[in-house]
């Protein structure tokens, strides 16, 4: 039977999200979920996974890209930082660091991990917003964060192409990087509409975004309309359960894949 993982990104980011990332494990519907450590409602998701026990499901979701910075070094690199926030300047146009700016990403990726794990939360893998991890120059920066705080499972890069969500490499880091340099994946990743538009592979990762829409149904949240979150209803995922295997990444330790 067909493995997959779905893991519910932005925990702690708004309290939209983050409460509908706690209903979505209480109706099983994610089995993993990652973490800003910059969310503007950190501290009430934390307390919210212990409450709800799925604090052992939890990751790092690495954030360069929105929100406040929890360090000082990164201020200076106008790529992330203006006006004393993240935006998306870097990923629209990503080039090479320097050392001092590498040093900068370390030191802010290593406080976003520290933070988390000072709220009592054992992180058990990463990825990032807006897929920083994963691009080219940023890899080996988080690579290293990781291997330096034992985190050793990582989200890939898309790997299943689809007409309504295909697959980017540009400016990308390639998959196999992760495995060559330690890192236990999923062989697969891709999104909620994938499971209903092809063949998903075995061992695979789809990526959620759990929110509420303005009626207060649970959805995968892709987009924002008229200020209110829009999207599928996230109980499809229960159409795949007769067909799939549900697993969480801490069951990669244990895979070949």
């Amino acid at each position: 039977m067909t493995r997959i993982i779905i893991n519910g990104d932005d925990f702690g980011m708004t309290e939209s999200c983050t409460g509908a990332i706690a209903a979505a494990f209480g109706r099983r519907l994610i089995t993993d979920t990652t973490m800003t450590a910059n969310g503007a409602v950190f501290e009430e998701a934390a307390a919210l996974a212990r409450k709800e026990g799925f604090s052992d499901r939890i990751g790092i979701h690495f954030n360069l890209t929105e929100g406040e910075p929890l360090t000082k070094g990164i201020c200076a690199i106008t790529d992330f930082v203006k006006g004393g926030s993240f935006h998306k300047g870097y990923t629209s146009a990503p080039r090479p660091l320097n050392d001092e700016e590498c040093e900068a990403v370390y030191a802010e990726l290593s406080a976003q991990i520290m933070r988390i794990r000072s709220a009592g939360i054992r992180i058990t893998h990463a990825d990032s917003h807006h897929y920083v991890h994963s691009f080219a120059h940023l890899a080996p920066i988080a690579a290293r964060v990781c291997r330096e705080h034992g985190i050793d499972r990582i989200r890939l890069n898309r790997t299943i192409d689809t007409p309504a969500h295909p697959a980017h490499t540009e400016n990308r880091i390639d998959n196999r990087y992760w495995r060559e340099n330690g890192f236990v994946t999923s062989a697969h990743f891709g999104r909620l509409s994938d499971c209903f538009e092809t063949a998903i592979p075995d061992c695979t990762e789809i990526l959620v975004h759990p929110d509420f829409d303005k009626d207060g149904r649970l959805i995968d949240r892709t987009a924002v309309v008229d200020g209110y979150p829009d999207g599928e209803p996230l109980d499809r995922i229960d159409l795949l359960k007769d067909s799939v295997k549900l697993i969480g990444y801490r069951d990669l330790l244990m895979m070949d894949d």
